[in-house]
């Protein structure tokens, strides 16, 4: 039986055969709100480094709440509920210490579902109704070298050093790690680190590598889940979220989705060579000057791909062995703090994969997505020391990256709202130099600054629907203010 709700409703396993679903309840507009939800539970991702328990900040040297000598940074952080109601008062009463000659990261591994767990109790009508049935995967997850390791740092740890076999079987306990593991969200904390959270409802939105959904979180009001729309979709629509980057191409998609989710995807887009006329996933040719090189068949990793002009190809075991070294030279950029030197890395890194990518493939677009946040913001390259060509270079990257993200990522979308306010700046400085350079006259000044107040409308109208008090939400107010001033300066230009 579908459950109705004013803007949406839950469909059954009778009538898809993907299990339960949810469609549009309503002709809905795009930036309209599907629905808000509470948190099931949420904290560390499995894998962290060293964190405190209350803020998640990594910690360079091992501090100890003074109740439960867990890791804390703080005696703030100390009485955040969802560390002092939870593993703070159980570690407490049972006397269970970290073990500080162990492995740290390791023993943090049981965090997350210790915390679910508890919740089970505290709200066991909302875990019968919601979380009990969620697909957890557990045949599958047997199966990788992982869940020896979860068996003793989480299932033996919690049923056996913390006593709760009795109150907690370890099928309850293996089952609530391949819920969290297969179900949970990516929450960015305040302080900018990446911890997950455990979401119901919006866990029943199918993946599509295409969505027309997006979801914010309220860090403000104990993690609050806002899912919304990017773009008009019509009631019984079916509504989507992507489980994966949407700049990716479908062969490094599908295996993330098979990985993680366990499942392949066959969405629209991976079904298509040339991923809906975007090219993400492209190679150039090596020995033909026009051709370029696509899957004969992408929903086979293992099919060979051939070039359109010529007979040379690359096996499928070779593509991945291509997207397996740019994403080793991706991490060490990613490790890298913002800089100059990491600028010019990114930059070289373009360089380095030019004659065999696709102008406009997925690790070029992601590239591109740096160096567009990079210029104006980084030493050496701030915007008062920009030349013209490199401030043309961003104003490029980021209406290209646009022009990819109409396709992969359309409507009112986060990645979008903030690509536009760094192509305003470029616009709007390479049009005051060509101006004062004599180029055009004041009324192509006016109208090209008129251009810019376009883009940053569309920039507010984004980044407005984001939590106040967000990164995103300042960012929207700034555009405001921009919006204000270039309109009165237009006014006053004679």
């Amino acid at each position: 039986m579908a459950i109705v709700h004013p803007t949406y409703i839950i469909k059954n396993s009778n009538e898809n055969k993907v299990g339960r679903y949810v469609v549009a309840g309503r002709d809905l507009k795009a930036g309209d709100q599907i629905f808000q939800e509470e948190v099931f539970s949420i904290g560390p991702k499995s894998g962290t480094s060293l964190i405190c328990l209350g803020c998640y900040l990594p910690l360079e040297e091992l501090k100890l709440c003074n109740n439960c000598k867990w890791p804390i940074c703080s005696p703030e952080c100390s009485q955040d509920p969802w560390h002092k109601n939870y593993e703070c008062a159980l570690f407490s009463q049972k006397g269970v210490k970290l073990n500080e000659e162990a492995d740290l990261s390791a023993q943090l591994e049981c965090i997350t579902p210790l915390r679910t767990l508890i919740v089970s109790e505290k709200q066991n009508e909302r875990w019968e109704k919601e979380v009990i049935n969620m697909e957890a995967h557990i045949e599958e997850r047997r199966k990788k070298a992982e869940w020896k390791v979860e068996q003793v740092n989480v299932i033996k740890f919690l049923a056996e050093a913390c006593k709760l076999k009795d109150r907690f079987n370890e099928e309850k306990i293996e089952k609530i790690c391949g819920i969290l593991e297969v179900n949970c969200f990516e929450v960015i904390t305040k302080l900018g680190i990446s911890i997950r959270g455990l979401y119901p409802l919006m866990a029943l939105l199918n993946h599509n590598c295409i969505a027309n959904t997006t979801h914010s979180i309220f860090l403000n009001s104990n993690y609050r889940l806002q899912l919304r729309t990017t773009v008009d979709t019509k009631s019984g629509c079916e509504l989507f979220s992507s489980y994966t980057s949407s700049l990716q191409p479908t062969i490094v998609r599908r295996a993330r989705l098979r990985e993680c989710k366990y499942f392949d995807c066959t969405c629209a887009r991976c079904s298509d060579p040339t991923e809906m006329g975007t090219h993400i996933g492209t190679f150039k040719c090596t020995k033909c000057d026009d051709g370029i090189i696509t899957s004969t068949q992408p929903l086979d990793d293992n099919a060979a791909w051939k070039c359109s002009h010529c007979d040379n190809g690359i096996t499928g075991n070779g593509v991945q062995r291509i997207y397996l070294a740019i994403q080793e030279d991706m991490a060490e950029l990613e490790q890298m703090e913002m800089s100059g030197e990491k600028l010019e890395a990114t930059e070289k890194l373009l360089r380095k994969y030019k004659s065999v990518l696709h102008p406009r493939n997925g690790s070029n677009v992601l590239l591109w997505h740096s160096l567009s946040q990079m210029y104006g913001h980084t030493e050496g390259y701030s915007l008062d020391m920009l030349p013209d060509l490199l401030l043309e270079r961003k104003s490029k990257f980021c209406k290209d990256l646009l022009d990819i993200l109409n396709v992969v990522e359309p409507g009112l979308t986060r990645i979008r709202g903030l690509t536009l306010f760094e192509y305003h700046i470029g616009c709007l400085l390479y049009t005051k130099s060509r101006y004062q350079h004599g180029e055009f006259g004041m009324d192509a000044l006016k109208e090209r600054i008129g251009s810019v107040v376009d883009i940053l409308k569309e920039c507010h109208q984004i980044l407005s629907l984001e939590p106040e008090g967000s990164p995103e939400a300042m960012l929207a107010a700034s555009a405001q203010q921009s919006i204000n001033q270039l309109i009165e300066s237009v006014k006053q230009l004679q």
